[in-house]
């Protein structure tokens, strides 16, 4: 199924790779982040997101987290659960050639609960009305650098837990999003 507004293609809006058009396949509840959006996220993130671990919990079309890449993020761990979807994340790195981004195919909830990575920026954005918010939480706490920003972008955004500060949020259409930022939350590494 063809995405109507996008033609399944997203394009880099920022960084080394600014311009570039990539493909991605139609997909039930895939719908990529409009630019303006992303646009609005790294004005908040900054620019250039050099020397920083990035995850794409539900990488979906790869906007976010190919977006971080191109700004020069020093790693970048895209997760998706989807096997097409991931072969076309793949190629679409390759035709980027961009060496720090790593696929792997995975449930975002497995994911980080096998992983021991710690992050630096998260990209939350999931299925358009999953709910499981109190499970990723739970799960994501222990692989947040202090100071780490949280993206979360959902039809209703949910609370954040105590240890994420709100930082900023907007909205467009459909869609609400914001950012938090991890304070250490005490925890123990």
């Amino acid at each position: 199924m063809k995405h109507a507004k996008h033609q399944n293609q997203i394009r880099i809006i920022g960084g080394s790779c600014r311009g570039r058009k990539l493909h991605f396949n139609g997909a039930a509840g895939l719908r990529p982040t409009p630019d303006s959006v992303r646009e609005r996220l790294f004005n908040w993130l900054g620019q250039d997101l050099a020397g920083k671990r990035v995850l794409d919990l539900f990488a979906g079309s790869g906007a976010l987290g190919l977006e971080a890449a191109s700004r020069h993020a020093a790693s970048v761990v895209l997760v998706e659960n989807n096997r097409r979807t991931l072969q076309t994340l793949a190629g679409n790195i390759c035709a980027l050639g961009l060496k720090q981004v790593q696929t792997v195919y995975s449930d975002g909830l497995l994911y980080l609960k096998h992983s021991r990575e710690m992050f630096d920026t998260v990209l939350l954005d999931p299925p358009f009305n999953w709910q499981q918010w109190p499970d990723v939480f739970a799960l994501l706490q222990g692989r947040l650098n202090t100071g780490a920003m949280v993206y979360i972008e959902a039809g209703r955004l949910p609370p954040f837990p105590e240890w994420l500060a709100p930082y900023r949020e907007g909205k467009a259409g459909m869609s609400r999003f914001a950012l938090g930022v991890y304070d250490g939350g005490g925890i123990a590494a």
